[in-house]
């Protein structure tokens, strides 16, 4: 693989010292860009975008041949992972995704297990060909769901409100739910392992559901299983160190806890205080984060104050990368990301002085 141009985001995961503070935008590669809906009409489904090498490629190239960003991330989808476990997804019109097969009887969850990485690899395929394709403009991330979110839609079927049916498991029969997290552990595991392998450069695992626990749910259905995952990764590819981010949206209540897992960096919603949570963890970890999405609506001045609120909130030195506190917006004007983008880049500089 070609070597790195512009290093500044791994270095900044690792608290190493950098010129500015770097910036990608989480659903950076998606619905609201132009180029990316014509790339995705040409695909036919998302799940055929997905599992198109070429065209997963072209569709993470768009955003960086836009924006000045920092960093690529794969796209893909979270939910490939239980699809492998052949549980049939599929995506309903205006309804988000399904799953044929859900997990809502014990001899279901009694024959679930980890699926061949052959069957995922048209996802190390895309990392590869993104790899050769970025030819060292900047690093590339690798992704999964976390353990918890990926049981969500697992036993749920697809997306909810409530989560009433995981949490009727949860709490009546948390012997099947801790097997599902088991295997999915596992899975997750091997799965950023082949990423990693196949060429990505850091690693996030997404606990979107995380933040809907109790406190005492939290660290045993969600937080146990992302330290089981960190501890089992390869932390070294390439000759340098593959950094991992774990990210729990609502999370902001655990980042002590987190801070603990052996990830090198925690992802912030945006309801939390940026400076206060640097001072929670204490130099542990980086924080990645934390712009509200809907920020972005604001005129591009609001957009600029927005983002030297927050970089003023961290303070000088190393330790943060700029993301928003979620995915971007469809609705989002291209124009404003590369507002927010190139702010980030000129404001940051006077912190790392």
């Amino acid at each position: 693989m070609p070597p790195l141009k512009n290093d500044t985001f791994l270095r900044a995961l690792l608290k190493q010292p950098v010129e500015y503070t770097p910036i990608w935008m989480m659903r950076q590669a998606g619905r609201y860009l132009p180029e990316y809906k014509a790339t995705r009409a040409r695909a036919g489904s998302f799940l055929d975008l997905c599992k198109n090498t070429e065209l997963a490629t072209e569709v993470t190239i768009q955003p960086l041949d836009r924006f000045d960003l920092d960093a690529a991330i794969l796209f893909s989808d979270i939910l490939t992972v239980p699809d492998a476990m052949g549980l049939g997804l599929y995506f309903a019109e205006g309804e988000g995704p399904k799953f044929e097969r859900p997990l809502q009887h014990e001899a279901d969850i009694a024959k679930l297990k980890v699926p061949d990485m052959a069957r995922l690899r048209y996802v190390f395929d895309a990392v590869t060909s993104i790899r050769r394709a970025l030819n060292g403009r900047v690093p590339l991330i690798g992704f999964s769901g976390s353990p918890f979110t990926l049981a969500c839609y697992m036993v749920e079927g697809g997306s909810s409100k409530e989560f009433r049916t995981i949490k009727t498991m949860m709490y009546s029969r948390p012997d099947l739910l801790h097997k599902i997290l088991e295997i999915n552990a596992q899975t997750v595991t091997a799965y950023l392992n082949a990423q990693i392998d196949a060429g990505a450069q850091a690693v996030q695992i997404f606990d979107t559901w995380g933040g809907v626990l109790s406190d005492a749910a939290f660290q045993e259905f969600s937080l146990r299983y992302m330290k089981q995952i960190v501890s089992g990764l390869k932390r070294e590819n390439e000759g340098r160190r593959v950094p991992v981010i774990l990210f729990a949206k609502g999370g902001g209540l655990w980042l002590e806890a987190m801070a603990e897992s052996g990830a090198d960096a925690l992802g912030l919603d945006w309801t939390c205080n940026i400076g206060q949570a640097r001072a929670r963890v204490g130099g542990k970890v980086a924080l990645q984060g934390n712009f509200d999405p809907f920020a972005l609506f604001g005129t591009p001045e609001a957009v600029r104050a927005e983002a030297g609120r927050i970089l003023a909130g961290y303070g000088s030195g190393s330790g943060h990368v700029f993301n928003l506190g979620h995915g971007i917006s469809q609705f989002a004007d291209p124009e404003h990301a590369k507002v927010l983008v190139d702010a980030v880049h000129e404001l940051s500089r006077q912190y790392h002085a």
